[in-house]
């Protein structure tokens, strides 16, 4: 990670402060301008990284029937302090406990494409994750889950971010980006601790608004979002980035 993603300030805070507020806090809002500045300016290849979401396939997994999620998925892992490396495809699984509504099934999707997750957006996205969670976790080795999720919003039919409602991923660390918000209102994200108490909400309404939360100290779901026009098309694009610890 270069130092001075870590110490240079940035639109007004740097990624010092931010890795204090989620050290307090357990989570942390950042906005667009400091997170374009914490990775050196939009990416070279980020409209052929944001254009990706429109060949995401529909999540058939849905326990509920829902059809509003399509989603792109990959694997990577890195060792304390190293670059973050492809993993061969692999199913995505949570257990029950974390996800009660699709948990307790290994679930294959459709791979991130190649040109899409070795590309610069997502090389310096995955840099700047790795630096911020592995000086939260120092020394820890990481197993890295990539998903790219488009929630479609209908008129009558909200688009569900967050199904399974205000939980746990069962990880250690979440990044979660914004791509794009087309023709979308609500979507904001709510904080809670493990009570479930509310402590903060914000909503990602920019490309390149963040949220980063400790997922071992809190609970984080998403509202649902509905149609501004709905003669139009509706959705909302992010990509996840869960870090999970691997051995003791």
């Amino acid at each position: 990670m270069r130092a001075e993603w870590y110490n240079e300030p940035m639109h007004g805070e740097t990624a010092a402060e931010l890795e204090e507020k989620v050290r307090r806090d357990g989570f942390a809002f950042a906005r667009a301008a400091d997170v374009r500045g914490w990775l050196g300016g939009a990416p070279a290849d980020w409209a052929r990284f944001a254009a990706s979401w429109n060949g995401l396939r529909r999540d058939e997994y849905m326990a509920d029937g829902g059809r509003d999620r399509l989603r792109r998925h990959a694997v990577f892992s890195a060792a304390p302090g190293g670059a973050a490396r492809p993993e061969p495809r692999q199913p995505h699984y949570q257990s029950r406990d974390y996800n009660p509504l699709n948990g307790g099934v290994a679930r294959w999707f459709d791979p991130i494409l190649p040109e899409v997750s070795s590309g610069a957006t997502m090389t310096s996205v995955l840099a700047f994750a790795g630096g911020l969670f592995g000086r939260l976790r120092p020394g820890a080795s990481w197993k890295i889950e990539l998903h790219q999720f488009r929630i479609e919003a209908k008129f009558g039919v909200p688009g569900r971010p967050t199904p399974e409602g205000v939980h746990r991923d069962g990880v250690d660390c979440v990044l979660v980006l914004l791509v794009r918000r087309e023709n979308v209102a609500s979507g904001t994200t709510t904080i809670h601790d493990l009570s479930g108490r509310p402590l903060g909400s914000f909503t990602l309404a920019e490309p390149f608004d963040a949220a980063i939360v400790d997922d071992a100290r809190v609970l984080h779901g998403v509202t649902p979002v509905a149609p501004l026009d709905p003669s139009r098309p509706a959705y909302r694009d992010v990509l996840v980035a869960t870090f999970l610890k691997k051995g003791p």
